[in-house]
């Protein structure tokens, strides 16, 4: 209990860090922050559910495993996964496409594309990069950039994922879209849901460099 507690403290740390580095939490409303305390008691509690099941299903592979009754469907939907993560596979699905035009930081764009993460997006894109562990959206306001790509002042972020539970999350009282909003009122942001299916690419990222040793 001791050590989950630690855990559990330090990912609320984290999140309060990186929301203050996107929204600025002395510019917000008594109300603001009361919303704020209250969403991330939810997302805590999404957490823990999430660990919960992590580790139930850990306890199931390994005790199918140790009696020889490993279920090859169930690996082959794990390795899907993993490969959808990782961004291997070019990807197609419904979700929500993210407008953002204006002066914006990069700190700010990274917490929109952890918020997103955190309500269940599958997949993710900046314009045609698919953003996948370890790519992050880097420079100043005006000269943002994406694994060495330049961001022009008006572009979009793609994410696969249930339509109507990312819009939610996203523009929700107190979410990441008002606190941008609030912190940088030269910033527009527009959420719209897709009405077709969107098609992101697979990264170009190498896993394994050309010389052969594996990246730090």
């Amino acid at each position: 209990m001791t050590v989950v507690a630690f855990v559990l403290g330090l990912l609320l740390v984290m999140q309060l860090r990186g929301q203050e580095s996107a929204g600025g939490l002395a510019q917000l409303s008594a109300q603001d922050l009361t919303q704020l305390i209250a969403n991330l008691n939810v997302s805590n509690g999404q957490l823990r559910t999430e660990a919960d099941g992590l580790d139930d299903r850990l306890r199931s592979i390994t005790a199918a495993s140790a009696n020889g009754q490993v279920n090859v469907g169930q690996l082959h939907d794990d390795l899907i996964r993993l490969r959808l993560w990782g961004g291997l596979d070019a990807v197609r699905g419904r979700g929500v496409v993210v407008t953002i035009s204006g002066p914006i930081t990069a700190h700010a764009v990274n917490d929109l594309l952890d918020e997103l993460r955190l309500a269940g997006a599958e997949a993710l894109a900046v314009g045609a990069i698919r953003v996948v562990p370890g790519i992050v959206v880097a420079g100043g306001i005006g000269g943002l950039s994406l694994e060495g790509a330049t961001l022009a002042d008006r572009f979009s972020v793609r994410a696969i994922g249930t339509p109507a539970a990312l819009q939610a999350i996203l523009e929700r009282s107190g979410g990441i879209v008002s606190r941008i909003l609030v912190a940088q009122p030269d910033v527009a942001i527009v959420v719209t849901p897709s009405e077709a299916a969107l098609d992101l690419p697979a990264t170009t990222r190498r896993l394994v460099p050309a010389d052969g040793k594996p990246r730090v």
